[in-house]
């Protein structure tokens, strides 16, 4: 089923979904359900699967030469989806990115989630690679998301990538896109971020699936901002608890969203790790239950892999 299906089937009731990280190469399919397991009984309608680029690094040969090995450390993505629904009855969310993959490697990935029955993905551009400042395509790759939507949205229709072909069968994904209630870090200001935005809708996305954010008002602020644009589609909101001090700092940076100063003034005073995973469980759980207020469609938690907090969290939401 497709996750606007399963909005529209809930009936205005707040559903939670959770999204987990393939483990890393080495590591068995257990370490996923290990972390799924305890999260089935709040029935979650979906869970959405990460897709992380592959990287580069340089191998010294014996020559002294150096040799440039292609290396993806969480792979599986395709193949963990495939396990949680067939283990789980429960629908999956592989990540389609457009780093490290041409529009010939996207089709033919699309394809294979076709052929197993998987018709939901959640559309992001991804990150530059870790030696890059700025992110670069692949050679006849996608620089931008909105281009990536916009080839599913031609497959689903039945264009494909080879011209001559006729007839062909047409998918029928449901896409996902990401925003950002303070704003994408690389868009000039608000008003061009929800320019963008809304072209993706228009290319065919389905729904929107926010950045992780520690005030509501923010989230609220947004979809306010893009009712007015026009978008009409739901607006899930993605929320992270703090579980350790370096995240005050680490949030901020690699996620370019604000805490609140309340918030990072408890986690600073607080005494040990113990105390800042409680201070920031009770900070979600307080988010939780405001925007299950507001009627939210879904609430949508970003794992990474951990389970404990959000069971506590879950508990007292559903």
């Amino acid at each position: 089923m497709k996750v606007t299906e399963h909005i529209a089937k809930a009936k205005g009731k707040t559903l939670l979904s959770f999204e987990v990280l393939p483990p890393l190469k080495g590591k068995s399919i257990q370490s996923i359900f290990k972390v799924l397991d305890p999260l089935m009984e709040f029935n979650p309608p979906f869970i959405n699967v990460t897709y992380h680029r592959s990287e580069y690094m340089y191998k010294m040969q014996n020559d002294n030469s150096f040799r440039k090995v292609v290396v993806r450390k969480r792979p599986g993505t395709v193949g963990i989806c495939a396990a949680i629904m067939n283990k789980y009855g429960v629908d999956a969310v592989p990540h389609i990115i457009c780093g490290g993959f041409n529009q010939d490697d996207t089709e033919d990935a699309l394809i294979d989630l076709n052929f197993l029955g998987i018709n939901n993905v959640l559309v992001i551009r991804g990150d530059a690679m870790k030696s890059e400042s700025t992110f670069v395509p692949e050679p006849n790759g996608h620089a931008y998301a909105s281009e990536l939507v916009q080839q599913i949205g031609n497959m689903n229709k039945g264009i494909y990538l080879a011209e001559e072909l006729r007839n062909a069968d047409p998918t029928d994904f449901c896409v996902g896109v990401a925003g950002y209630p303070e704003k994408h870090y690389e868009a000039p200001n608000m008003k061009a971020d929800l320019k963008y935005l809304k072209k993706k809708i228009e290319l065919g996305a389905d729904y929107i699936v926010t950045q992780m954010f520690f005030d509501n008002q923010k989230y609220f602020d947004f979809v306010k901002l893009c009712r007015a644009e026009g978008i009409t589609v739901p607006i899930i909101p993605g929320l992270k608890p703090i579980s350790t001090k370096r995240h005050l700092s680490l949030i901020p940076r690699i996620f370019k969203v604000d805490l609140p100063e309340d918030l990072a003034e408890a986690v600073e005073g607080a005494k040990d790790k113990e105390a800042v995973i409680q201070i920031g469980r009770e900070w979600c759980l307080q988010q939780s239950k405001e925007l299950k207020e507001a009627g939210v469609p879904v609430i949508h938690y970003y794992t990474m892999g951990r389970t404990s907090t959000f069971i506590k969290i879950a508990k007292e939401v559903v």
